[in-house]
């Protein structure tokens, strides 16, 4: 892959999946001020990793956790520089693929509020009230994955 190719996938090994924490940890504790601990959470080696690859660097990423066909997807970062570019949305779809393909019915996640709006027009709908993670304002959000069957034109059943 070259030039300003991106690359969006699940990760393909460990040393993948450390980059990624490394990304989280930069913008989570660096940029927000969450601390490292509560970042690193135990909870990676359950997970799916998502990544977006530009010039060979891991510039986005994001987790999944499956449990009773659904995914919730956590962790959800870009580098700082280029945000607002369309990687978050690439990112999001590719997360939601691979959600379908291990056979969830719909996405949850906890959204910054400042990040709601994103996820709005990505098509997922708040629920509930605010609440604190890490100090953070935070709202959980729910996606259907039937909707994403269809705009992939991916067909579960032929799976």
């Amino acid at each position: 892959m070259g030039g300003d190719a991106l690359e969006v996938r699940a990760t393909d090994d460990e040393e993948e999946i450390e980059a990624a924490k490394r990304l989280r940890v930069e913008i989570f504790s660096g940029e927000q001020g969450v601390a490292r601990e509560a970042e690193l959470d135990g909870l990676d080696e359950e997970a799916t990793h998502i990544v977006a690859i530009r010039r060979g660097e891991i510039v986005a990423t994001c987790r999944l956790r499956f449990s009773g066909g659904r995914c919730k997807l956590e962790r959800m970062v870009v580098d700082q520089t280029l945000r607002r570019t369309g990687i978050g949305a690439a990112l999001l779809e590719e997360a939601e693929r691979e959600a379908v393909r291990q056979g969830a019915s719909e996405v949850i996640l906890h959204a910054q509020r400042q990040a709601e709006d994103f996820y709005a027009a990505c098509g997922y709908e708040a629920e509930g009230e605010t609440f604190l993670e890490e100090g953070i304002p935070h709202v959980q959000m729910r996606r259907s994955l039937n909707e994403v069957d269809r705009r992939s034109g991916h067909d579960r059943r032929a799976s």
